[in-house]
């Protein structure tokens, strides 16, 4: 059998590495990250990248190592707001930017394995993410043509593997490796624990050993946790006031309901779900489990896979890979996702990812989410920091999706979305606020039922 067992990663590696080349990497933030070869590719000094992968790590840790070195020419990602080096980078026009939306991602990766050279989604449909790509219309919808993606090297990360290849992902940390490992010319994987041929259960491996060409055992994971950080503004009163819209942002979940939490406000709902419904919270990066939880009700995949966090917190629980993620959200089987906003239009447009010159995130899931889920509901502030509204006739803001918002509630108001009529309805008033506030906050007229 040809030999893939490698010693290390600089032996494993290094004659693959050439200046100029396609490198996808395995991992959800830094969850899952094959952390060994990341930092031989650093020290080989190669440069001239174009860097594949969900994310672009953080300015110390995982890929953001290599943008830090100025290895990097290129990045296709989903969500890069972590990085702010990565972000300095782009704005100074010292770096590429490809933003994908992360279940495209996902499908291009998979796809590119898969050998299908291209596919329609619904996601990014009249949006800047779309322009200047094939539409065609299917069903009365129209879908965007999207290619898929290969590259000339595939790292990934596993928790156990044997000699043919054969990989075990550790819970949400299947994330993009599954996909990452098919799309290489050449995939090394790197393993927690790599054991003799014969001692992985067939049932439960992930990926084959067909598509991994290397393998070696790597060493001093960190395993770092992503926290929550806050800043002096986040004081007792602001922190009340998430709470109470986030509290009133649960009262929309229906039991049995499968739920999607954006990242801000609306990951405070997991918190305040009703105890007489079960819900079943879904996570972009493969998770899903039934609510309420106990206290701390809210989930960290992170947690759970740094082992500061168990699975008995989470009933019913199952994992899987993103491109499985994403396929539930896309295929209309998710009921509910509670996402931020930047802007809302009265159609109910939403723009939640950029603003030019000034701020890169990227989409991450939210464009999936609001071209393939049953109801969207946009948890926001009702204001900007600067006083401007950001409920508007017309979103300002590179858009998200088009007429995809069904309601907006804030620390202000509730409002519904009449999309054929293409307009809002104020429907309730949060507690001690005056309608006179509201219109004076509003960037647009609007029809009042209060309820």
């Amino acid at each position: 059998m040809k030999k893939k067992i490698y010693d290390d990663a600089i032996s494993s590696i290094n004659e693959l590495l050439k200046d100029n080349m396609t490198i996808a990497s395995g991992g959800f933030g830094l969850c899952g990250i094959p952390e060994n070869l990341i930092s031989a590719i650093v020290n080989s000094k190669v440069k001239g990248l174009t860097i594949i992968g969900n994310n672009a790590g953080v300015d110390d840790f995982g890929m953001g190592l290599l943008l830090k070195k100025k290895q990097v020419k290129k990045v296709i990602a989903s969500y890069v707001g972590e990085n702010k080096e990565f972000e300095r980078q782009v704005l100074n026009g010292k770096l590429e930017l490809e933003l994908t939306p992360q279940g495209t991602l996902a499908e291009k990766l998979r796809a590119g394995g898969a050998g299908i050279p291209a596919f329609y989604t619904r996601t990014g449909v009249s949006t800047k993410l779309a322009e200047g790509k094939e539409t065609r219309s299917f069903g009365g919808k129209e879908y965007v043509l999207e290619e898929s993606l290969r590259a000339d090297l595939s790292i990934v990360k596993g928790w156990k593997g044997d000699a043919s290849g054969n990989l075990i992902y550790s819970e949400t940390a299947q994330n993009f490796n599954p996909m990452i490992a098919t799309c290489g010319d050449k995939c090394i994987a790197e393993v927690e624990e790599l054991v003799p041929i014969g001692s992985l259960e067939p049932n439960n491996i992930h990926t084959p050993g067909i598509y991994v060409d290397r393998i070696i055992a790597g060493k001093n994971y960190e395993k770092r946790v992503e926290f929550l950080t806050t800043t002096d503004s986040d004081n007792k009163s602001a922190s009340k006031t998430r709470e109470a819209m986030a509290k009133r942002a649960a009262q929309e979940l229906s039991d049995g309901d499968y739920v999607n939490l954006g990242i801000g406000i609306p990951t405070l709902v997991a918190n305040f779900i009703p105890d007489h419904i079960n819900v079943t919270l879904q996570s972009e990066n493969g998770l899903l489990g039934i609510g309420p939880f106990p206290s701390p009700k809210s989930v960290n995949p992170d947690l759970i896979n740094a082992g500061k966090q168990t699975i008995t917190h989470i009933k019913g629980a199952s994992f899987f890979s993103s491109a499985e993620s994403f396929a539930m959200i896309r295929g209309g089987h998710m009921d509910l996702s509670i996402l931020g906003g930047l802007e809302v239009s009265e159609r109910g447009d939403l723009a939640n990812f950029m603003v030019p010159g000034k701020m890169v995130k990227g989409p991450g899931g939210a464009m999936d989410l609001v071209s393939g889920v049953k109801k969207v509901i946009v948890l926001m502030e009702h204001s900007a920091k600067d006083g401007t509204a950001k409920i508007l006739k017309k979103c300002n803001l590179p858009l998200t999706g088009k007429e995809v918002a069904d309601m907006i509630i804030t620390e202000l108001a509730v409002f519904v979305v009449d999309k054929n009529a293409g307009k809002l309805i104020l429907t309730e008033l949060m507690p001690f606020v005056e309608l006179e506030e509201v219109k004076q906050k509003t960037g647009v007229n609007f029809d009042i039922k209060l309820n």
